[in-house]
């Protein structure tokens, strides 16, 4: 037995003591995407396999650099940071290979906290297509910068004058790709083992930067997938002494970091819903209106996709990035991109994401909204045909520009207090409030070279 082979409790304990593992190592995701976890004794493993575990609700007190939220409801100082109730998903058993032997696994909250868990909140949003009739395939694509550098020298260098792993500009490059066969050769060894299967694998254009296309599969899956891939593609690089961004833009020189999702909805009859052969696109009136769905949603739900104060500088005009909820057919200029093809491989491409995202929560936004386009039979626009940034859109189109107009946004939404909760979106938008709040505490280096000498 491997761990592939784990769909249950049992599965689990029988391969632990197979190994006679002493620990098991555990995580859960938090509101910013990011793994905490803790290595469990096997003894204490299996009884929260049984009952669950305990994990401090200060994972979602804080944020990425664990910093404490202060305007957090739900925890804080005033409730003393107690334990949440979390269970452990056996189906999630993966291999490490950078331990040998070792198992992990990811859980997710129960009870209150549930109600903020990306993982629960995303499976509130497949219970829905479920009961709809629909089961979602998803699939994510990362891009990210790899450097010759460590988190020791990072620091030191204040994070300029960085070195990237190659030098100039080679997308697609086989000479690149060739030249450092052993480190690509290795992440895909480690994603094979870890269950994170890669379509695709190259470079991409800028000094440094590859692309992944981790292959699709049903929503939670996908969404765990993307997850490991991020959080494990940083410990291959680091074990390698190098560094690997997700970032949506770390440098204005280059564009910024896409993390595009791909979704399609299959019927109750396990028949493809997005195909209907003879209309324009090969959209059926379901994928239509999923896609009106999200166009309409976009503007509201940015914030769940976009996350971060960064995020925002990569949605400019030019550079492959989207700046307004607009859709095409086979437009890379475009937010929402309908792919067509044959039934099984039609789909729309949600290129609004950046290489940032926290992938429970986009493919919860990107989900429910096409959901709710379809429940609504919400039309899109006309298709955008030519380059979308050239063009002037409806005012109801504008992306917010900055996190906390993204964030103001989410926390007006009736519609998305409907999808996701009342708890969640006040909590969440005040998250991002934070971030935002933070970032402006911060003197920049534009700042310095414009104001420093001449005011």
């Amino acid at each position: 037995m491997d761990a592939r082979s784990v769909k249950s409790a049992e599965d689990a304990r029988a391969l632990i003591e197979a190994r006679r593992l002493s620990h098991v190592k555990l995580g859960v995701v938090d509101l910013d995407g990011v793994i905490r976890g803790k290595y469990l004794a096997r003894d204490k493993f299996f009884n929260a396999l049984e009952s669950g575990f305990k994990f401090c609700d200060v994972i979602f007190g804080w944020d990425s650099s664990d910093q404490l939220y202060d305007k957090s409801t739900f925890t804080g100082w005033h409730t003393a940071f107690p334990d949440a109730t979390a269970r452990i998903d056996p189906t999630t058993c993966r291999e490490l290979p950078t331990e040998p032997g070792m198992l992990f696994f990811l859980g997710e909250f129960d009870d209150a906290a549930a109600q903020l868990c990306p993982r629960r909140l995303l499976k509130r949003v497949i219970d829905r297509a479920t009961k709809m009739g629909f089961t979602a395939t998803v699939a994510a694509e990362f891009e990210f910068f790899v450097f010759d550098e460590t988190p020791h020298s990072v620091r030191e260098k204040n994070f300029r004058d960085l070195k990237n792993l190659t030098p100039g500009w080679f997308g697609y490059s086989l000479l690149r790709s060739s030249v450092e066969a052993d480190l690509n050769r290795g992440l895909l060894a480690l994603c094979d083992e870890m269950d994170i299967p890669l379509e695709s694998f190259h470079t991409e254009t800028g000094p440094g930067v590859l692309e992944a296309a981790i292959q699709y599969t049903d929503t939670l899956a996908a969404a765990d997938r993307a997850v490991l891939f991020k959080t494990f593609s940083k410990v291959w690089a680091e074990r390698q002494g190098k560094m690997v961004t997700f970032m949506a833009k770390w440098s204005n020189a280059y564009p910024g970091q896409s993390g595009h999702l791909h979704l399609s909805l299959r019927g109750a009859d396990g028949k493809p819903a997005f195909h209907e052969s003879g209309r324009p696109g090969y959209m059926s009136d379901t994928m239509r209106h999923f896609v009106g769905g999200q166009q309409a949603l976009l503007p509201e739900l940015l914030a769940m996709v976009a996350s971060t104060v960064n995020s925002y500088s990569r949605l400019i005009p030019g550079f492959w990035a989207p700046t307004d909820a607009t859709w095409g057919i086979e437009n890379r200029t475009c937010a929402l991109r309908v792919i067509p093809g044959s039934p099984s491989s039609q789909r729309v491409e949600y290129r609004i994401a950046a290489a940032d995202i926290n992938p429970y929560l986009a493919i919860a936004a990107a989900l429910g909204s096409g959901l709710w386009g379809i429940e609504h039979k919400i039309e899109p626009d006309e298709p955008i045909t030519g380059n979308a940034y050239d063009m002037k859109h409806a005012a109801a189109r504008a992306l917010p520009r900055t996190l906390s107009e993204a964030a103001d946004r989410l926390a007006g939404s009736a519609i998305a207090r409907e999808l996701f909760g009342e708890l969640f979106v006040e909590h969440f938008a005040m998250t991002r409030q934070w971030e935002e709040r933070e970032f402006r505490k911060a003197i920049t280096d534009w700042e310095l070279a414009r104001y420093f000498e001449i005011i």
